[in-house]
């Protein structure tokens, strides 16, 4: 009888089983939900609300769109959205139970919670019917995804043939000076920012390994073309610190 081999992927830099790793993936964000917010802002000195209110102006939303976030955290890309098109329908999606209750409370004290609907899922499996959503928006997201080819060719299939899919990621920088001093930062620093301001270096020292086993602007490109799309195109921010990919058939 031949030998089941468990395939590997990486959780960080650890090589891991397929199987396990949304295991790992979960841990970590229940880990760090209460405190969520608080690092986001630290390690990107505020400026990942930038990056999200750009994803939302380049979304082109119209003011009855359907819209699926995945990986939604706290809910930032769906509080920008429900603000500024209340008569959107928007369904906040994580597959982590702690991160997705922080949302769903948020959305209540902060008063965004009437046109959306909370969801646990993973980006790999959805629920959805084909052609369900207008846009799909996922930010910081994919890189932690087990199948990343599995996970688009799901949002392409539950994506409207008019519709458009959003990709907001860390990428690799542009500029060779830029990229050393990002590398400092990234494993010198945000550890340390974990370590000081919410007792939780190792999360993110996965974040650093995390970004840099994710695929460059020009790769992730490659993929979201091959999950089924007929054109993508990606817009660097911060030297390219993050990238924008705006997947879509029209």
């Amino acid at each position: 009888m031949r030998k089941k081999v468990n395939k590997k992927t990486h959780f960080g830099y650890k090589e891991v089983d397929e199987k396990d790793k949304s295991t790992h993936v979960g841990d970590l964000f229940s880990s760090v939900a209460e405190n969520y917010d608080i690092m986001n802002d630290a390690m990107s000195l505020g400026m990942h609300r930038l990056w999200k209110k750009i994803l939302i102006e380049l979304a082109a939303i119209s003011e009855n769109d359907v819209i699926l976030d995945i990986a939604s955290g706290t809910g930032d890309i769906a509080k920008l959205i429900s603000k500024e098109y209340p008569n959107t329908e928007i369904y906040m999606t994580d597959i982590n139970m702690d991160m997705l209750s922080q949302g769903r409370d948020r959305s209540i004290n902060e008063s965004f919670y009437k046109n959306c609907h909370f969801c646990q899922l993973s980006g790999e499996i959805m629920p959805f019917g084909d052609e369900t959503f207008d846009v799909i928006t996922i930010g910081f997201g994919l890189r932690n995804f087990t199948n990343k080819e599995k996970g688009l060719e799901e949002m392409r299939r539950c994506l409207k043939k008019s519709g458009r899919l959003l990709v907001l990621e860390f990428s690799k920088p542009i500029n060779p000076i830029f990229s050393q001093i990002y590398d400092w930062y990234s494993f010198n620093i945000l550890p340390k920012l974990g370590s000081i301001l919410v007792n939780d270096s190792e999360s993110y020292q996965y974040l650093a390994e995390s970004i840099r086993m994710h695929p460059d602007q020009e790769l992730l490109k490659s993929m979201i073309l091959e999950s089924g799309f007929k054109k993508c195109k990606f817009y660097n921010l911060l030297n390219g610190v993050v990238s924008i990919h705006v997947a879509y058939d029209e």
